[in-house]
């Protein structure tokens, strides 16, 4: 088959609070607009002229009277607001309940076998963000060799410690065996390594982060596409998100690598493409960083031309997010949020897709333009992609 496709997730751009935002207190976030306005409106070329600005009111980003791409919204069906929830609905399987969170830590037994499994103490077991927990508990750890445990307000289990006190090895192995031992109801969904280094004053997360996640319970994109034989590549964080089921991929340290490895899976790739850019989330909303959220948005409006470029008849180029991450509001966390969808190839119309009901249908589309029956929670609009 000649056809190919790519996901390409820019994670954590938002568009606008989801119709049930209030239920995780999100109300009022827009990940792209409240970014905007903070930093007195967007130039980004290429995004308005595929359409970014005819689906909300951005500063910045006139409308579009002939976009260059089909575009539209995808609102999230599933329960939750995390990375593993938002790419598994984009790959068509929907949650009936939201994973487990811990605002008060993990409880003590959990902790205890951790530490059975492992050979180290806990210290910190809090919910905050990473560099606060470098600041407070990474000389403790340096002086002990005690995990540094920590989540947010995402279903996560994250270990953090010193490259050169832990080997990344036993880091990951001890990964490992909290991946193992968190089952119902500490289900959480990843756990992830966080490794660092530095000295007091100047700690440093290094870019040996892993992630390790839950399989879906249901089949998935990545699954139908497996049997039937088609070749799947990832980019950045998707094969951990899918506890490597159905996809090998590459980590990468940064956007900017990561839309290389873009670039080359277009110039040489076949079948189905996954991509992650997680910048935008990890460096930047996390951080409540507003100016640098906006570098990353014009690092990757420049980089767009040249992935454009490499599109070959038979392409088809999705740009999405998986959740919102406002780096305008008081919170550090994920938002609930609708996220754009933005197509592009030589064969699609670039058509306004209004708001989709469900992420699930673009994994849906994917299928259908590959070939297959699959479809997971979603519906196919690739019949108005092309006419």
């Amino acid at each position: 088959m000649s056809r190919r496709s790519c996901i390409l997730v820019i994670d954590g751009v938002g568009i606008g609070e989801a119709a049930d935002a209030d239920h995780y207190g999100d109300e009022g976030s827009h990940t792209l607009a409240n970014t905007a306005r903070f930093v007195g409106g967007f130039d980004l070329p290429n995004l308005q002229r595929a359409g970014l600005g005819n689906l909300a009111t951005i500063a910045g980003m006139a409308i579009e009277p002939r976009p260059v791409a089909a575009h539209g919204v995808l609102a999230p069906a599933s329960c939750g607001k995390d990375s593993t929830t938002g790419h598994w609905e984009l790959a068509g399987v929907h949650l009936a309940k939201p994973f487990p969170t811990y605002p008060n830590g993990f409880p003590q037994d959990v902790l205890d076998e951790f530490s059975r499994r492992t050979g180290r103490p806990c210290i910190g077991n809090i919910a905050g963000s990473g560099t606060a927990m470098l600041d407070q508990f990474a000389a403790e750890h340096v002086r002990t060799g005690a995990w540094i445990i920590y989540t947010s307000a995402d279903s996560v289990f994250q270990v953090a410690a010193h490259e050169s006190v832990v080997p990344l090895a036993e880091l990951y192995a001890a990964c490992l065996a909290a991946r193992e031992m968190l089952v119902p109801p500490h289900d959480a969904s990843r756990v992830i390594a966080r490794p660092f280094d530095g000295v007091e004053g100047a700690w440093a997360r290094t870019k040996n982060r892993r992630d390790f996640s839950l399989e879906s319970p249901d089949e998935t994109l990545l699954d139908a596409l497996a049997a039937a034989g088609i070749p799947r590549t990832g980019v950045g964080k998707v094969d951990d998100l899918f506890a490597r089921r159905g996809l090998e991929g590459g980590h990468t340290g940064s956007n900017a690598e990561g839309i290389v490895r873009i670039g080359d899976w277009l110039a040489r790739g076949d079948g189905f493409c996954f991509a992650n850019l997680v910048d935008f989330d990890q460096a930047f909303g996390h951080r409540n960083d507003a100016p640098g959220f906006y570098g990353a948005l014009q690092e990757f409006d420049a980089a767009l031309p040249a992935l454009l470029a490499a599109l070959r008849q038979d392409d088809l180029l999705f740009v999405t997010a998986d959740h919102g991450n406002d780096p305008t509001t008081a919170s550090t966390d994920h938002a609930r949020e609708n996220v754009p969808v933005l197509v592009f190839g030589p064969q699609v119309r670039p058509v306004a897709l209004g708001l989709r009901p469900t992420f699930s249908d673009l994994g849906a589309t994917v299928a259908d333009w590959m070939g297959l029956g699959f479809r997971g929670r979603g519906t196919s609009f690739l019949p108005a992609l092309l006419g």
